[in-house]
C-alpha cells in the first residue's frame, strides 16, 4: 500500500495523531514546532488551533478537554487556558512523559524517557494514572519510551521502546491497571527503521510507525509482519485510525532531520523528504476508537 498527501502542512515533529469521532475531524501536534492541528476531512480545511503548547501525546478526558503529556510531566489542558499540572515528578526525578494511551475504565497510560545518544542516561518507567489520581509503576527499563496501545479486548497492552528497537506485550488486567510478563513482540534489525508510535485495528493487528524506515509495519498479534504502508517522507512518527467507520489511517512525519547513532545501516541523514505533512491511506480493516481518559483536577499520588 501507498500513503497520499492528506494535509500538506510542514511540521517540525508532527506527532500523536487523535480521530474524534463527533468532530470527524483529526487532531494531532508538532511536538517540536510547538503547535495543535485540526483537520476536517469532509471540507478539506486545516487550521492550526494553537501555538506555543508543548504536547507529546494526549487523549481527550471525559471531564472535558484534553490529558496531554511533555517533558515537563501530565497535564490537562482545556484547549483554551493554562495548562493543570497533573503529575510533574516520579519517584523524584522529573516526570519527561512521551506517548500514551487509556484504557475503558478511563485510566491513563504513559511513560518517561531520558535518552541521550551523548552519554549516560537513567532509564524510564511505564505508568498509569488512574481516575481516582492514583499514579501506578507497570514496569521500568525504558530507553526510549514511545508508543503505546492495547488489544481490542484490552486483555494485552503493547509498549515501544524506539532505542531498544523492541514493542513489547504484556498481559493487562482491566480490573486492578496492572502489567505483567513483559515479552518481545518485535524487533526490529539495524537495516530497518526504528518503531516509533503504535495503533491496533479492530482484528488486533499491530501498525507501527518506522521513523527513519519510510514507512508504516503491520504485524499480527504474533510478531509477524502481514504487510507495509510506503510513505514518501523518511521520518514516519505515528498514526491514527479516522473517518466514520474507521478505515482511513493518518500518518504523522518530520520534517526536522534527527540524527541518531539509531540510523539504520546505509541511512543517508542527508538527503530527504524527511517528511512534514500527514498522509492517509485507505485500510482493509478498521481500527479502534480512541478510548478517553477520565482524570479529574487534583494532581496525582502514588
Amino acid at each position: 500500500m501507498q500513503a497520499e498527501l492528506a494535509v500538506p502542512c510542514q511540521n517540525a515533529c508532527g506527532e500523536a495523531p487523535l480521530w474524534d469521532p463527533v468532530l470527524q475531524s483529526l487532531f494531532w501536534t508538532d511536538c517540536t514546532g510547538l503547535q495543535f492541528f485540526r483537520f476536517s476531512p469532509a471540507s478539506g480545511a486545516w487550521e492550526m488551533l494553537r501555538s506555543g503548547v508543548e504536547i507529546y501525546g494526549f487523549r481527550k478526558n471525559r471531564p472535558g478537554g484534553f490529558v496531554i503529556t511533555n517533558l515537563s510531566g501530565v497535564w490537562l489542558w482545556d484547549l483554551e487556558g493554562a495548562m493543570t499540572p497533573v503529575l510533574t515528578a516520579l519517584e523524584g526525578q522529573p516526570c519527561q512523559a512521551n506517548d500514551c494511551t487509556a484504557d475503558s475504565r478511563g485510566r491513563f497510560i504513559t511513560a518517561t524517557f531520558y535518552y541521550n545518544p551523548a552519554g549516560g542516561y537513567q532509564l524510564g518507567k511505564l505508568i498509569s494514572l488512574g481516575p481516582e489520581g492514583r499514579v501506578q509503576i507497570l514496569d521500568d527499563g525504558y530507553h526510549l519510551a514511545n508508543g503505546l496501545a492495547l488489544s481490542p479486548d484490552e486483555k494485552i497492552l503493547y509498549a515501544t521502546d524506539t532505542a531498544a528497537r523492541k514493542i513489547y506485550a504484556y498481559d493487562y488486567d482491566i480490573e486492578t491497571g496492572l502489567a505483567c510478563r513483559r515479552r518481545v513482540l518485535v524487533e526490529t534489525g539495524p537495516q530497518e527503521g526504528i518503531p516509533d508510535g503504535l495503533a491496533v485495528d479492530s482484528e488486533g493487528n499491530l501498525w507501527s510507525a518506522q521513523w527513519y524506515g519510510a514507512c508504516v509495519v503491520r504485524y499480527d498479534p504474533g510478531g509477524a509482519v502481514l504487510g507495509r504502508v510506503a510513505v514518501p517522507a523518511k521520518q514516519v512518527s505515528s498514526m491514527a485510525f479516522g473517518r466514520a467507520d474507521l478505515t482511513d489511517l493518518y500518518i504523522t512525519t518530520a520534517a526536522k532531520p534527527e540524527f541518531m547513532p539509531l540510523m539504520p545501516q546505509g541511512y543517508d541523514p542527508e538527503q530527504g523528504p524527511f517528511g512534514g505533512p500527514v498522509y492517509r491511506v485507505r485500510t482493509e480493516t478498521a481500527g479502534l476508537p480512541a478510548r478517553e481518559a477520565a482524570i479529574s483536577i487534583g494532581g496525582a499520588r502514588p
